[in-house]
């Protein structure tokens, strides 16, 4: 499906105080700031460095560099020109213009458009098992740096990770038996990795949320007890994880409790961060919440209330929700509803990918838009062949906006790429 991203990506170079006239070779210190948006977003995008050198030529922009959850990774596919880090300072080559206190340049945004025809890279299509090339209804799957994917293998009691291009996973949490020793898992049903590099795992019939560092046989409890229930150092089925890096907060998808879950680092009991009001369909309620994305950049969470068959953002500190996709009781396979979702991902422009599992199919919400577009499958159509889908759970992208999903009923992840 072809979808042009006709949204500008505009680039906003402002100081931090005052604002002045940028002049050719201006120097900006460390206390500039320096900002990403989208114009039809209006979201900011902080820089994360504290400063960078910019050789720009033509009418190119620079190699920028976005927080690792939004990357586009190698952003000169986009704009030719070169950027060195630098301790200090700021420094453009040629004159810019001002406009009113800031500096606005902007350039088109990558085209939306991926091949129908998947690629499978992990698993066998149809071929359930627990050998190193096989997944067992796999529920989700997270994209890493350089060109790695990490699974959560359902069926197998494992989390698997996977080199693009090599048929063999490696076992990286749980030892593949049923159990809830700190060495096992229970049905994990999502991971995601930590700044560290560690791995986040909702083992789901567990109860339980455990991390695993790199290299370790067992893993920790981070949140939950092990024993379901609703006091706050509870969890009941949880299902989705997200991972706030910047204050290293962990938000659980709490599905049986119909609420999601703050953890800070180290502590033993969260707190509510969403829903909490009972299951519904009201804009204070959750109901039975799966995929679960944080987004640092409007401070706030994506929330698959699958069985509300909506996709919401709820703020963090406040007390409802927006609707973002699909509509609130009303399950349907046109393109406004939404039957079943289980997971939602998020690119840079702010564009919402969901993962609508039982009408087998992933779609596209544009920034703002309520009319989803499908990007992956046939709407309604399960099989086995690389252009459909069967009941699909997770999706991801990476850094070049591929599509990852996890293909649960067909117990495989499906690479779809952009191009």
């Amino acid at each position: 499906m072809d979808v042009l991203q006709k949204t500008p990506i505009v680039i906003k170079i402002s100081r931090a105080g005052n604002h002045r006239r940028f002049q050719k070779g201006p120097k900006l210190n460390s206390k500039s700031s320096v900002h990403i948006t989208t114009q039809a977003a209006n979201k900011i995008h902080p820089k994360v460095q504290k400063s960078i050198e910019l050789s720009q030529y033509q009418n190119s922009l620079g190699n920028f560099s976005w927080p690792s959850h939004h990357s586009l990774g190698n952003m000169q596919q986009y704009y030719s020109a070169h950027s060195t880090l630098h301790n200090n300072y700021q420094k453009f080559n040629h004159p810019v213009k001002l406009l009113k206190t800031s500096t606005i340049l902007s350039a088109t945004a990558p085209v939306l458009r991926w091949k129908s025809n998947g690629i499978t890279v992990a698993g066998l299509t149809g071929s359930p098992g627990n050998t190193s090339y096989q997944l067992m209804q796999p529920k989700k799957v997270f994209w890493k740096r350089p060109n790695i994917i990490y699974i959560a293998d359902y069926q197998n009691n494992r989390v698997q990770r996977y080199e693009i291009g090599s048929s063999d996973g490696t076992t990286v949490a749980g030892d593949g038996s049923f159990g809830s020793s700190l060495n096992q898992l229970q049905y994990p049903s999502y991971v995601t990795i930590d700044s560290n590099d560690g791995i986040v795992v909702a083992d789901t019939y567990n109860n339980r949320v455990q991390l695993w560092s790199t290299g370790s046989t067992s893993g920790i409890t981070i949140g939950g007890t092990g024993v379901a229930g609703n006091s706050f150092n509870q969890l009941k089925l949880p299902t989705g994880v997200a991972y706030d890096s910047n204050f290293n907060t962990l938000y659980i998808a709490d599905y049986n409790n119909d609420r999601v879950m703050r953890y800070l680092s180290g502590a033993s009991n969260g707190t509510i961060a969403a829903g909490g009001n009972g299951f519904g369909i009201t804009n204070i309620q959750l109901w039975k919440p799966a995929g679960l994305y944080f987004d640092s950049f409007s401070n706030s969470l994506l929330i698959v209330s699958s069985n509300a068959q909506t996709i919401v953002q709820w703020p963090l500190n406040a007390s409802n929700w927006t609707l973002v996709a699909g509509c609130a009781g009303t399950s349907g396979n046109n393109a406004t509803l939404l039957n079943y979702p289980m997971d939602v991902a998020l690119d840079p422009m702010g564009n919402i990918y969901v993962a609508d599992r039982n009408n087998h199919r992933i779609q596209l919400f544009m920034n703002g838009q309520t009319q989803g577009i499908t990007i992956a499958g046939v709407t309604s159509m399960f099989g086995t062949n690389d252009t459909l889908l069967n009941l699909p759970f997770g999706v991801t992208l990476d850094n070049q906006l591929n599509l990852y999903v996890a293909d649960t009923g067909n117990h495989r992840i499906q690479q779809f790429l952009r191009y």
